[in-house]
Protein backbone atom coordinates (compact mmCIF):
# COMPACT_ATOMS: atom_id res chain seq x y z
CA UNK A 1 0.00 0.00 0.00
CA UNK A 2 1.60 3.49 -0.47
CA UNK A 3 2.18 5.63 1.52
CA UNK A 4 0.22 8.97 1.67
CA UNK A 5 1.64 11.87 0.74
CA UNK A 6 1.71 15.09 3.19
CA UNK A 7 -0.09 17.90 2.12
CA UNK A 8 1.59 21.16 3.08
CA UNK A 9 -0.03 24.39 3.62
CA UNK A 10 1.20 27.82 4.96
CA UNK A 11 2.47 29.30 8.09
CA UNK A 12 0.52 31.87 9.96
CA UNK A 13 2.27 34.52 11.38
CA UNK A 14 2.62 33.20 14.90
CA UNK A 15 3.75 29.42 13.73
CA UNK A 16 6.10 31.29 12.15
CA UNK A 17 7.27 33.23 14.43
CA UNK A 18 7.60 30.42 16.70
CA UNK A 19 9.99 28.45 14.01
CA UNK A 20 12.52 31.39 14.61
CA UNK A 21 12.05 32.02 18.27
CA UNK A 22 12.30 28.22 19.19
CA UNK A 23 15.77 27.98 20.39
CA UNK A 24 15.18 27.92 24.07
CA UNK A 25 16.03 24.59 26.27
CA UNK A 26 12.50 24.18 26.39
CA UNK A 27 10.35 24.93 23.59
CA UNK A 28 6.02 24.16 24.10
CA UNK A 29 3.24 24.99 21.21
CA UNK A 30 0.29 24.60 22.79
CA UNK A 31 -3.38 25.47 22.16
CA UNK A 32 -6.34 24.59 20.62
CA UNK A 33 -6.82 21.54 18.32
CA UNK A 34 -6.32 21.86 14.68
CA UNK A 35 -4.34 24.77 15.25
CA UNK A 36 -1.03 23.88 13.56
CA UNK A 37 0.83 23.36 16.21
CA UNK A 38 1.92 19.61 15.65
CA UNK A 39 3.03 20.35 12.09
CA UNK A 40 4.43 23.54 13.13
CA UNK A 41 6.34 21.46 16.19
CA UNK A 42 7.38 18.91 13.82
CA UNK A 43 9.32 21.03 11.24
CA UNK A 44 11.32 22.89 14.36
CA UNK A 45 12.31 19.32 15.01
CA UNK A 46 13.05 18.24 11.67
CA UNK A 47 15.32 20.88 11.52
CA UNK A 48 16.88 20.50 15.01
CA UNK A 49 17.52 16.88 14.34
CA UNK A 50 19.52 17.60 11.21
CA UNK A 51 21.64 19.75 13.51
CA UNK A 52 21.50 18.26 16.72
CA UNK A 53 24.52 17.56 18.51
CA UNK A 54 25.93 13.88 18.98
CA UNK A 55 23.89 11.61 21.21
CA UNK A 56 20.58 9.67 21.48
CA UNK A 57 17.44 11.66 20.57
CA UNK A 58 13.57 10.71 22.27
CA UNK A 59 10.14 11.41 20.84
CA UNK A 60 7.30 10.63 23.80
CA UNK A 61 3.76 10.44 23.54
CA UNK A 62 0.77 9.57 26.60
CA UNK A 63 1.68 6.00 24.40
CA UNK A 64 3.58 4.09 22.00
CA UNK A 65 0.39 4.01 20.06
CA UNK A 66 -0.75 7.31 20.06
CA UNK A 67 2.28 8.92 19.60
CA UNK A 68 2.29 7.06 16.00
CA UNK A 69 -1.31 8.14 15.31
CA UNK A 70 -0.20 11.78 15.87
CA UNK A 71 3.29 12.37 15.21
CA UNK A 72 4.86 9.71 13.92
CA UNK A 73 2.53 8.89 10.67
CA UNK A 74 2.61 12.43 9.92
CA UNK A 75 6.27 12.57 10.20
CA UNK A 76 6.56 9.91 8.08
CA UNK A 77 4.44 11.50 5.36
CA UNK A 78 6.38 14.45 5.75
CA UNK A 79 9.42 12.89 4.63
CA UNK A 80 9.08 10.00 2.78
CA UNK A 81 10.48 6.25 3.79
CA UNK A 82 14.04 6.83 2.81
CA UNK A 83 14.44 9.74 5.41
CA UNK A 84 12.25 8.59 8.50
CA UNK A 85 11.74 4.56 9.46
CA UNK A 86 9.46 3.31 12.59
CA UNK A 87 9.36 -0.48 13.23
CA UNK A 88 6.15 -0.77 15.71
CA UNK A 89 7.59 -2.55 19.09
CA UNK A 90 11.14 -2.13 18.66
CA UNK A 91 11.08 1.14 20.67
CA UNK A 92 13.41 2.72 18.00
CA UNK A 93 13.07 5.05 14.86
CA UNK A 94 15.02 6.27 12.43
CA UNK A 95 14.98 10.12 11.30
CA UNK A 96 17.75 11.83 8.83
CA UNK A 97 20.22 8.76 9.79
CA UNK A 98 19.94 9.15 13.32
CA UNK A 99 18.41 6.92 16.26
CA UNK A 100 15.46 8.10 17.78
CA UNK A 101 13.97 6.22 20.94
CA UNK A 102 10.32 6.03 21.36
CA UNK A 103 8.67 5.67 25.04
CA UNK A 104 4.98 6.09 26.34
CA UNK A 105 4.23 7.74 29.13
CA UNK A 106 1.37 6.77 30.33
CA UNK A 107 1.67 6.33 34.46
CA UNK A 108 4.24 7.34 37.11
CA UNK A 109 6.29 4.40 36.29
CA UNK A 110 6.92 5.09 32.42
CA UNK A 111 9.76 7.33 34.25
CA UNK A 112 11.69 4.46 34.82
CA UNK A 113 12.03 3.69 30.29
CA UNK A 114 14.11 6.95 30.45
CA UNK A 115 16.12 6.40 33.35
CA UNK A 116 19.89 6.47 32.50
CA UNK A 117 19.48 7.74 29.13
CA UNK A 118 22.20 10.94 28.51
CA UNK A 119 19.77 12.40 25.65
CA UNK A 120 20.66 15.24 23.08
CA UNK A 121 17.21 16.37 22.35
CA UNK A 122 13.92 15.24 22.88
CA UNK A 123 10.23 15.50 21.55
CA UNK A 124 6.91 15.36 23.58
CA UNK A 125 3.23 15.28 22.51
CA UNK A 126 0.25 15.64 24.60
CA UNK A 127 2.37 16.39 27.47
CA UNK A 128 -0.39 17.99 29.85
CA UNK A 129 -1.36 13.86 29.47
CA UNK A 130 2.11 12.52 30.82
CA UNK A 131 2.58 12.17 34.76
CA UNK A 132 5.30 15.39 36.00
CA UNK A 133 7.51 12.64 36.82
CA UNK A 134 8.35 11.59 33.12
CA UNK A 135 8.50 15.24 32.31
CA UNK A 136 10.66 16.12 34.56
CA UNK A 137 12.94 12.80 34.57
CA UNK A 138 13.31 13.73 30.58
CA UNK A 139 14.40 17.37 31.38
CA UNK A 140 17.55 15.67 33.57
CA UNK A 141 18.51 13.33 30.73
CA UNK A 142 19.01 16.62 28.56
CA UNK A 143 22.41 16.92 29.71
CA UNK A 144 24.43 17.16 26.14
CA UNK A 145 25.53 20.58 25.62
CA UNK A 146 22.85 22.13 23.39
CA UNK A 147 20.58 19.63 24.19
CA UNK A 148 17.08 20.71 23.61
CA UNK A 149 13.17 20.04 23.69
CA UNK A 150 10.42 20.51 21.51
CA UNK A 151 6.58 19.64 22.73
CA UNK A 152 2.85 20.07 22.12
CA UNK A 153 -0.45 20.13 24.34
CA UNK A 154 -3.77 21.05 24.52
CA UNK A 155 -5.14 23.20 27.30
CA UNK A 156 -5.77 21.42 30.99
CA UNK A 157 -6.63 23.54 34.11
CA UNK A 158 -4.60 26.51 34.98
CA UNK A 159 -3.43 24.85 38.14
CA UNK A 160 -1.84 21.85 35.79
CA UNK A 161 1.85 21.22 36.38
CA UNK A 162 2.69 22.03 33.33
CA UNK A 163 1.12 25.23 33.27
CA UNK A 164 1.70 26.26 37.25
CA UNK A 165 5.35 24.51 37.13
CA UNK A 166 6.80 25.53 33.82
CA UNK A 167 4.82 27.51 31.40
CA UNK A 168 3.99 30.01 34.13
CA UNK A 169 7.91 30.56 34.66
CA UNK A 170 9.18 31.52 31.75
CA UNK A 171 11.09 34.11 33.01
CA UNK A 172 12.66 32.10 35.62
CA UNK A 173 13.37 28.94 32.90
CA UNK A 174 15.33 28.95 29.71
CA UNK A 175 11.78 28.19 27.90
CA UNK A 176 9.53 29.44 25.32
CA UNK A 177 6.00 28.86 24.43
CA UNK A 178 3.80 29.71 21.97
CA UNK A 179 -0.44 29.57 22.49
CA UNK A 180 -1.98 28.84 19.61
CA UNK A 181 -6.00 29.67 18.78
CA UNK A 182 -8.29 27.87 16.14
CA UNK A 183 -7.69 30.85 13.71
CA UNK A 184 -4.45 30.81 14.06
CA UNK A 185 -4.14 28.12 11.50
CA UNK A 186 -5.16 29.64 7.75
CA UNK A 187 -5.08 26.57 6.41
CA UNK A 188 -8.67 25.34 7.60
CA UNK A 189 -11.64 25.53 5.57
CA UNK A 190 -14.00 28.45 6.56
CA UNK A 191 -17.13 26.43 7.34
CA UNK A 192 -15.11 23.41 9.27
CA UNK A 193 -14.42 26.24 11.90
CA UNK A 194 -17.45 27.57 12.27
CA UNK A 195 -18.69 23.71 12.75
CA UNK A 196 -16.06 23.06 14.90
CA UNK A 197 -17.07 26.37 16.86
CA UNK A 198 -20.38 25.39 17.06
CA UNK A 199 -19.52 21.62 18.51
CA UNK A 200 -17.50 23.02 21.18
CA UNK A 201 -19.48 24.57 23.99
CA UNK A 202 -18.13 25.62 27.42
CA UNK A 203 -15.45 24.22 29.25
CA UNK A 204 -14.40 22.59 26.10
CA UNK A 205 -14.75 25.42 23.37
CA UNK A 206 -12.30 27.45 25.75
CA UNK A 207 -9.85 25.27 25.77
CA UNK A 208 -10.09 23.35 22.38
CA UNK A 209 -11.47 26.88 20.08
CA UNK A 210 -9.61 29.43 22.04
CA UNK A 211 -6.37 27.65 23.82
CA UNK A 212 -7.30 28.88 27.28
CA UNK A 213 -6.34 27.09 30.24
CA UNK A 214 -9.25 27.61 32.31
CA UNK A 215 -10.70 25.28 35.08
CA UNK A 216 -13.68 22.98 34.74
CA UNK A 217 -16.11 24.47 36.62
CA UNK A 218 -19.55 24.06 37.58
CA UNK A 219 -22.28 21.73 36.24
CA UNK A 220 -20.54 19.07 33.46
CA UNK A 221 -22.95 18.99 30.84
CA UNK A 222 -23.93 22.89 30.92
CA UNK A 223 -25.30 22.25 27.30
CA UNK A 224 -27.79 19.64 28.04
CA UNK A 225 -30.92 21.46 27.83
CA UNK A 226 -34.30 20.02 28.67
CA UNK A 227 -36.40 22.17 25.45
CA UNK A 228 -34.14 20.57 23.24
CA UNK A 229 -32.51 17.16 24.26
CA UNK A 230 -35.20 15.50 25.86
CA UNK A 231 -38.54 13.69 24.02
CA UNK A 232 -41.74 12.81 24.73
CA UNK A 233 -42.02 10.19 21.33
CA UNK A 234 -40.10 7.64 20.84
CA UNK A 235 -37.81 7.65 18.16
CA UNK A 236 -37.02 4.68 15.74
CA UNK A 237 -34.01 3.19 16.15
CA UNK A 238 -31.39 0.94 13.58
CA UNK A 239 -29.41 -0.57 16.69
CA UNK A 240 -29.60 -1.32 20.28
CA UNK A 241 -27.25 -0.64 23.20
CA UNK A 242 -27.43 -1.43 27.02
CA UNK A 243 -25.19 0.47 29.10
CA UNK A 244 -24.67 -0.65 32.49
CA UNK A 245 -23.16 1.53 35.26
CA UNK A 246 -23.04 -1.20 38.34
CA UNK A 247 -23.43 -0.15 41.99
CA UNK A 248 -23.96 -2.30 45.16
CA UNK A 249 -23.89 0.48 47.96
CA UNK A 250 -24.50 2.93 44.94
CA UNK A 251 -27.30 2.74 42.57
CA UNK A 252 -27.38 0.57 40.14
CA UNK A 253 -28.66 1.55 36.45
CA UNK A 254 -28.96 -0.04 33.18
CA UNK A 255 -29.99 2.49 30.09
CA UNK A 256 -31.39 1.21 27.13
CA UNK A 257 -29.87 3.29 24.26
CA UNK A 258 -30.77 3.10 20.78
CA UNK A 259 -28.60 4.10 17.46
CA UNK A 260 -30.28 6.09 14.50
CA UNK A 261 -29.75 8.48 11.34
CA UNK A 262 -31.00 11.87 11.24
CA UNK A 263 -31.67 13.68 9.21
CA UNK A 264 -28.84 15.51 8.40
CA UNK A 265 -27.02 11.72 7.59
CA UNK A 266 -25.16 12.16 11.01
CA UNK A 267 -25.51 9.06 13.81
CA UNK A 268 -27.93 9.74 17.02
CA UNK A 269 -27.87 8.40 20.35
CA UNK A 270 -31.28 8.44 21.79
CA UNK A 271 -31.87 6.75 25.56
CA UNK A 272 -34.95 5.20 25.92
CA UNK A 273 -35.54 3.93 29.19
CA UNK A 274 -33.76 3.47 32.56
CA UNK A 275 -33.38 0.50 34.89
CA UNK A 276 -32.79 2.75 38.49
CA UNK A 277 -32.28 0.36 42.13
CA UNK A 278 -30.54 2.40 44.85
CA UNK A 279 -30.29 0.07 47.46
CA UNK A 280 -29.64 2.57 50.17
CA UNK A 281 -32.92 4.16 49.78
CA UNK A 282 -34.96 1.42 49.43
CA UNK A 283 -33.16 -0.33 52.37
CA UNK A 284 -32.00 -3.35 50.74
CA UNK A 285 -29.02 -4.14 48.36
CA UNK A 286 -29.68 -6.82 45.52
CA UNK A 287 -26.84 -9.25 44.78
CA UNK A 288 -25.30 -9.63 41.41
CA UNK A 289 -27.64 -12.52 40.14
CA UNK A 290 -30.46 -10.57 41.51
CA UNK A 291 -29.34 -7.70 38.95
CA UNK A 292 -28.61 -9.63 36.12
CA UNK A 293 -32.34 -11.52 36.22
CA UNK A 294 -33.23 -7.70 36.18
CA UNK A 295 -31.51 -6.67 33.27
CA UNK A 296 -32.66 -9.56 31.37
CA UNK A 297 -36.28 -9.03 32.19
CA UNK A 298 -35.86 -4.95 31.46
CA UNK A 299 -34.35 -6.06 27.74
CA UNK A 300 -37.42 -8.93 27.59
CA UNK A 301 -40.23 -6.32 28.58
CA UNK A 302 -38.63 -3.79 25.45
CA UNK A 303 -38.40 -6.95 23.42
CA UNK A 304 -35.02 -6.03 22.15
CA UNK A 305 -31.73 -7.97 21.49
CA UNK A 306 -28.85 -5.21 21.99
CA UNK A 307 -25.87 -5.17 19.93
CA UNK A 308 -24.00 -4.44 23.02
CA UNK A 309 -24.20 -4.50 26.83
CA UNK A 310 -21.65 -2.24 27.95
CA UNK A 311 -20.06 -2.40 31.60
CA UNK A 312 -18.08 -0.67 33.15
CA UNK A 313 -14.78 -2.95 33.59
CA UNK A 314 -14.66 -2.40 37.42
CA UNK A 315 -17.25 -4.45 38.13
CA UNK A 316 -15.84 -8.04 37.81
CA UNK A 317 -18.57 -9.35 39.89
CA UNK A 318 -21.62 -8.54 37.80
CA UNK A 319 -19.72 -9.31 34.65
CA UNK A 320 -18.91 -12.85 35.67
CA UNK A 321 -22.40 -13.50 36.49
CA UNK A 322 -23.75 -12.04 33.40
CA UNK A 323 -21.72 -14.51 31.69
CA UNK A 324 -22.66 -16.93 33.44
CA UNK A 325 -25.79 -16.32 33.01
CA UNK A 326 -25.24 -16.17 28.93
CA UNK A 327 -25.58 -12.61 28.96
CA UNK A 328 -22.23 -11.51 26.35
CA UNK A 329 -20.41 -8.17 27.60
CA UNK A 330 -18.65 -6.00 25.93
CA UNK A 331 -16.27 -4.06 28.82
CA UNK A 332 -16.55 0.11 28.78
CA UNK A 333 -13.31 2.32 28.07
CA UNK A 334 -13.34 4.02 31.34
CA UNK A 335 -11.48 6.98 30.15
CA UNK A 336 -13.60 9.83 31.98
CA UNK A 337 -12.56 12.88 30.52
CA UNK A 338 -12.84 11.37 26.80
CA UNK A 339 -15.83 9.61 27.32
CA UNK A 340 -17.01 13.39 29.07
CA UNK A 341 -16.07 15.17 25.77
CA UNK A 342 -18.19 12.39 23.18
CA UNK A 343 -21.19 12.85 25.61
CA UNK A 344 -20.82 17.08 25.43
CA UNK A 345 -19.97 16.90 22.05
CA UNK A 346 -23.11 15.35 20.79
CA UNK A 347 -25.13 17.03 23.02
CA UNK A 348 -23.63 20.21 21.19
CA UNK A 349 -24.67 18.92 18.18
CA UNK A 350 -27.95 17.58 19.06
CA UNK A 351 -27.27 14.46 17.98
CA UNK A 352 -27.95 12.65 21.50
CA UNK A 353 -32.11 12.86 23.21
CA UNK A 354 -33.26 11.30 26.34
CA UNK A 355 -37.05 10.34 26.43
CA UNK A 356 -38.77 11.89 29.37
CA UNK A 357 -39.71 8.29 31.11
CA UNK A 358 -35.88 8.72 32.02
CA UNK A 359 -36.40 11.02 35.26
CA UNK A 360 -33.29 10.12 37.19
CA UNK A 361 -30.41 10.53 33.69
CA UNK A 362 -32.24 13.81 33.30
CA UNK A 363 -32.15 15.00 37.04
CA UNK A 364 -28.73 13.93 37.00
CA UNK A 365 -27.40 15.41 33.88
CA UNK A 366 -28.59 18.82 35.04
CA UNK A 367 -26.25 18.11 38.87
CA UNK A 368 -23.23 16.51 37.86
CA UNK A 369 -20.71 18.78 38.56
CA UNK A 370 -16.94 19.23 38.20
CA UNK A 371 -14.42 18.77 41.94
CA UNK A 372 -13.59 22.20 42.66
CA UNK A 373 -11.09 20.61 45.09
CA UNK A 374 -9.96 18.50 42.32
CA UNK A 375 -8.79 21.06 39.77
CA UNK A 376 -6.75 23.04 42.91
CA UNK A 377 -4.51 19.81 42.73
CA UNK A 378 -4.42 20.44 38.69
CA UNK A 379 -6.71 17.53 37.69
CA UNK A 380 -10.36 18.03 36.14
CA UNK A 381 -12.35 15.44 38.02
CA UNK A 382 -16.01 15.28 38.43
CA UNK A 383 -17.38 14.78 41.71
CA UNK A 384 -18.63 11.20 42.48
CA UNK A 385 -21.79 12.21 43.24
CA UNK A 386 -25.13 11.89 40.56
CA UNK A 387 -23.09 10.01 38.15
CA UNK A 388 -24.45 6.80 37.81
CA UNK A 389 -26.96 7.42 35.13
CA UNK A 390 -24.37 10.18 32.82
CA UNK A 391 -21.70 7.11 33.59
CA UNK A 392 -23.83 3.94 32.01
CA UNK A 393 -24.57 6.63 29.05
CA UNK A 394 -20.70 7.78 28.72
CA UNK A 395 -19.72 4.04 28.45
CA UNK A 396 -21.84 3.73 24.97
CA UNK A 397 -21.51 6.78 23.77
CA UNK A 398 -17.57 6.60 24.03
CA UNK A 399 -17.41 3.30 23.23
CA UNK A 400 -19.22 3.30 19.78
CA UNK A 401 -16.80 6.80 18.88
CA UNK A 402 -14.23 4.28 19.31
CA UNK A 403 -15.45 1.27 17.87
CA UNK A 404 -17.95 0.97 14.89
CA UNK A 405 -20.72 -1.10 15.53
CA UNK A 406 -19.78 -3.68 13.49
CA UNK A 407 -16.85 -4.11 15.86
CA UNK A 408 -18.41 -3.66 19.01
CA UNK A 409 -20.86 -6.79 17.65
CA UNK A 410 -17.52 -9.13 16.89
CA UNK A 411 -16.59 -7.82 20.39
CA UNK A 412 -19.85 -9.12 21.80
CA UNK A 413 -20.00 -12.38 19.78
CA UNK A 414 -16.26 -13.24 21.36
CA UNK A 415 -18.06 -12.91 24.50
CA UNK A 416 -20.93 -15.04 23.63
CA UNK A 417 -18.34 -17.98 23.43
CA UNK A 418 -16.72 -17.12 26.22
CA UNK A 419 -13.41 -15.71 24.16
Amino acid sequence: MARMTFEWGIFGPLALRSLEESTARINVWHGSVRSGKTVTSLVRWMEFVRTAPPGDLLMAGKTERTLKRNILDPLAEMVGGRAFRYRAGSGEARLFGRRIYVAGANDERAEGKIRGLTLAGAYGDEIALWPESFFRMLLSRLSVRGAKFFGTSNPDGPYHWLKREFLDRTAELDLRHWSFGLDDNPNLDAAYVEALKREYTGLWYRRYVLGQWVAAEGVVYDMFDEHVHVVDTPLACDRWYLGVDYGTANPCVFLLIGERTGEDGRRQLYVHDEYYYDGRTSGRQRTDAEYSRDLASFLTRHQVAPRAVVVDPSALSFITQLRRDGIPVVEADNDVLPGIRSVATMLAQRRLFVNRACKHLIGEMQTYSWDATAQKRGEDKPLKQHDHAPDALRYVAYRLERDPAEQLMRYYQQSARGA
